[in-house]
């Protein structure tokens, strides 16, 4: 474990108690007016929360395109758990998870205050409820961010899009966007040493992130497009997302 980890995992662990600092004042404001912290106000946090983060991480981080604005389904590739800050910073918006993250340590307290919609993947009815509740964002103006390749992957290619919650944003004839992230890492580590997929444990990669020297994340964004059909938004975008990523 090298000294530049040991000191960026320090800073981040008090980047992560500030931001749940953050969000209790919030919390408290609303309450003291008779409210709770609205779809937005969370979507904001969590936009707060990843511009304070990718630094305490040594990540740097770049926009390409018109950043989304309103009500629309954002679906982006999925390289690691690293992507959640990262488009956090990019854009507000409240994001989709596999209901596992529900449960880690720390990072999933986050989640569920940043109003994060959680889906088990291995369930069909769970599946509709998850449409249900990002239908109910949009309709309030909230984006909906998603990775609808179901999983993290090393970055190689794109994998099929699942359609299921593309279904919302289609049902109330509203556009999908999509998202290309990219790993730009600088000296010996690649783009796949940075990604989290397969069985890799969280821990040592989190380590091994915080002791790369330089790296960037560059979020591409496309097109907003509405769609007839939710397959046809999911290979659209499917393609749409492989061609950013692979320059074209």
């Amino acid at each position: 474990m090298s000294l530049r980890a040991v000191r960026r995992g320090f800073v981040l662990l008090l980047s992560l108690l500030f931001c749940f600092l953050h969000f209790q004042a919030l919390r408290l404001m609303a309450a003291l007016r008779g409210r709770e912290v609205t779809a937005q106000q969370k979507a904001q946090w969590m936009h707060f929360c990843g511009r304070i983060t990718l630094p305490a991480m040594g990540i740097h981080y770049r926009i390409e395109g018109r950043l989304p604005v309103g009500p629309t389904l954002i679906v982006a590739n999925h390289l690691s758990y690293l992507d959640i800050a990262i488009l956090s910073a990019a854009v507000p918006c409240a994001f989709v998870s596999k209901i596992e993250i529900a449960d880690w340590p720390g990072f999933g307290s986050l989640a569920r205050m940043g109003g994060t919609i959680f889906v088990d993947r291995a369930s069909r009815a769970s599946a509709w409820e998850t449409a249900q509740a990002i239908s109910e964002r949009l309709a309030i103006g909230v984006p909906v961010l998603f990775f609808p390749e179901g999983t993290s992957t090393d970055g190689i290619e794109v994998q099929r899009f699942h359609s299921t919650l593309f279904e919302p944003a289609i049902k109330r004839g509203l556009t999908v966007t999509p998202a290309a992230v990219f790993y730009e890492a600088h000296g010996s580590a690649t783009e796949r040493d940075l990604c989290w997929f397969g069985n890799d444990p969280f821990l040592p990669h989190l380590l091994q992130v915080l002791g790369v020297e330089r790296f960037s994340a560059v979020v591409r964004f496309g097109t907003p497009e509405a769609f007839p059909d939710r397959k046809a938004a999911a290979w659209r975008a499917h393609d749409t997302v492989s061609g950013m990523r692979s320059g074209n």
